[in-house]
This record gives structure tokens, sequence and C-alpha cells, in this order.
């Protein structure tokens, strides 16, 4: 059997394990959170460094990918400094393959779809979901600058978004780890930014950057998000969202996060090192690796 480790930054209350078969492979998956404890991360990845078949590394990223340049996220970096035997998944391979895809493997389920207007709490590590969610949409709007930094204005489009992206990312490589890590306590805050959520019938991100605004109506939305937990399904389904897909399957009742998915994939495939996006797209092909809907 096959182990995959996630170890993440975010709440321990997440936590999960579970066992999937992968052809004719058993591949146990785990998620650990450590509650922000980034000394705590640190020790697990270098105790478990050669003792599992790979590592998600949850609630960062290790580097930023525009186009086909990666800009390194130094105190990330630091987080896994030392590990050398076991190969690092941060989920931009998934981001860029399967979340790309998504309305492509969905679209047997729900149809060709379309929307009025497609909003992206934050696109800066999931270009892939925001490029397919503009394809879908006859406007995106983009709100990193609102979501993750407080500055109130909405970004129209991709080609916008990545000008303002190759200005600031030499900038947001340099940040400090508490400028990185996002936090996944679990409580949801007050509704902001609301006329972004209101007018916009397609909401596509992260959900623990969706969640800290959610708006109290979500009467007839599509929500496109990841690493859903029974109560985060409830929780949309209670303010009247229509449709829910997860990017990555569900086991036992929750979703993983795509770099507890593409550790998965990484450990089944037994080459020691991370998969290219090539090599991805293959074995979502091979294995049938689907986004969920749920109704």
């Amino acid at each position: 059997m096959k182990r995959a480790v996630s170890i993440s930054l975010g709440s321990s209350q997440r936590d999960k394990k579970v066992t999937v078969r992968f052809g004719g492979e058993t591949v146990e998956i785990e998620r650990i959170g450590t509650d922000g404890d980034v000394e705590k991360a640190r020790r697990l990845y270098l105790d478990l460094d050669g003792k599992v078949d790979a590592f998600g590394v949850g609630g960062v990223d290790l580097y930023l990918r525009l186009d086909d340049r990666e800009y390194p996220l130094r105190a990330a970096l630091k987080l896994v400094e030392g590990v050398t035997k076991t190969p690092l998944c941060d989920g931009r391979g998934l981001k860029h393959t399967l979340e790309r895809r998504v309305f492509e493997f969905v679209r047997p389920v729900l149809g060709e779809l379309r929307f009025r207007q497609a909003f992206v709490p934050v696109a800066v590590d999931r270009m892939g979901l925001a490029q397919a969610a503009e394809e879908v949409s006859e406007r995106l709007v983009i709100g990193d600058l609102m979501i993750a930094l407080g500055i109130p204005i909405p970004v129209y489009g991709l080609r916008a978004y990545k000008r303002l992206a190759r200005a600031l990312f030499p900038i947001v490589s340099y940040f400090p780890m508490s400028m990185l890590f996002y936090g996944s306590g679990g409580a949801e805050h007050e509704p902001k930014y609301e006329k972004y959520f209101a007018e916009s019938d397609l909401l596509a991100g992260d959900f623990l950057f969706m969640r800290k605004y959610l708006p109290l109506d979500l009467r007839g939305k599509t929500v496109v998000t990841n690493t859903t937990t029974e109560e985060n399904i409830a929780l949309l389904k209670s303010r009247g969202v229509q449709t829910i897909v997860t990017t990555t399957p569900r086991y036992d009742g929750r979703s993983f996060g795509t770099n507890m998915m593409e550790a998965a994939l990484t450990a089944y495939a037994g080459k020691g090192r991370r998969l290219t996006d090539e090599e991805l797209n293959a074995l979502i092909d091979e294995l049938g690796i689907r986004p969920e809907v749920v109704g």
C-alpha cells in the first residue's frame, strides 16, 4: 500500500484519513493539520521524509505559477527545507490540470454551462480555475485585491489580472509566512463585498477564501470549490446554492485539497518526484478522476 500525507498549516479539526483504490493499487491518504504551528509542521515533514511516498503541502503554496513562469514563495520553501527523499506536492499541478478542465468534466452531468458573471474571490493560486471560469462566463471578476489584501478594487478579466500579477508576484515572493498562510479555523465572518457575490451566478475558488465574506443569500448560484466537509456543503445549501461542484472527488463525506490529491496520484505513480502536467492529465484520464456535483 502506498501512503500520501498532507501536512497542513490549517486546522486539525479538518483532519481525515481514508484509503482509496487507484487502478489495482491501494493508497492511504491522510491530512494532518497543525493549527498554524509552523515549527510543528516542519518537524512532521522532517520526521516523515522518506517514510511516506508523497507529501501534500497544505495551507500554503510553494510556488505561484503565471503562464510558463513560477515564482518561489521563499517563506513557504523554508517550511520544507531539508526534505530530500519524499516528493512535495503543493497542488499547483492539479490546479492547472483537473481544475482547468472542470467544466469539461461536469458537462455530461450539467450540460453546456454559460454564466452572466463569474466571481473568483482569489485567483493568485488558482489561475487554471479562473481561466476555466472566464471561458464559460460573459464577464469575470477577480477579487484578490479585495479579499486577500483588503483593497476594495475588483479586477475584470484575466488579461488585466495577469498584468497586475506580473508586477506583484516578484514582491509576493518575499512575503512572510504570516501573509501567505490564510488560516482555516472555520468560523464564518461578516458578509462583505456582497455586490460581487450578488451579481455573479458563478462563484469559483478556494472555499476558505470564499467563506470569509459569503452573503446569506446565494439562491440559484453555482459554486465551484474544493476542500469541503459535509458541514461546508450544508452551509452552502442552507444559503440557497443551486449546484455545488467540488473540483476533487469526495471520499467518505469530504473532498480533499488539490495538494492532497496530487500527492495521492504522485504516490500511486511511484516515480519518486512530482508529476508533470502531462503525466497528471494522463492519470486523471486513466483513473477517471473527476470533480463531483452536488445538486
